[in-house]
């Protein structure tokens, strides 16, 4: 019985720390305003469509997924969010 208990106690707490430190890592979407300078850089980039646009934690730098150029390639963006310019510009082969 002391066992079982030992070990759910272990399960529990394995699976809160994991629940709680998930959100910390995570990327975010931009407000409003950050959205809305993102798309200029895109526009002024000549890329005329996107998909998701989020802030990676890990840079920090603003990614994009799916530009699409006026030639109707894509790109997978990245965006320094201090100076606003696009620092890479991978063609998306999927």
């Amino acid at each position: 019985m002391r066992k079982t208990t030992t070990v759910a106690a272990i399960v529990a707490i394995g699976i809160s720390t994991t629940l709680f430190a998930a959100p910390a890592s995570a990327d975010r979407a931009p407000t409003a305003d950050e959205r809305a300078a993102v798309e200029r850089v895109l526009r002024a980039g000549g890329y005329v469509s996107w998909e998701e646009i989020e802030l990676d934690d890990d840079g920090p730098r603003w990614e994009v997924d799916d530009a699409r150029a006026q030639d109707g390639r894509r790109f997978d963006i990245k965006i320094d969010p201090k100076s606003m310019r696009i620092i890479r510009a991978q063609l998306d082969r999927d």
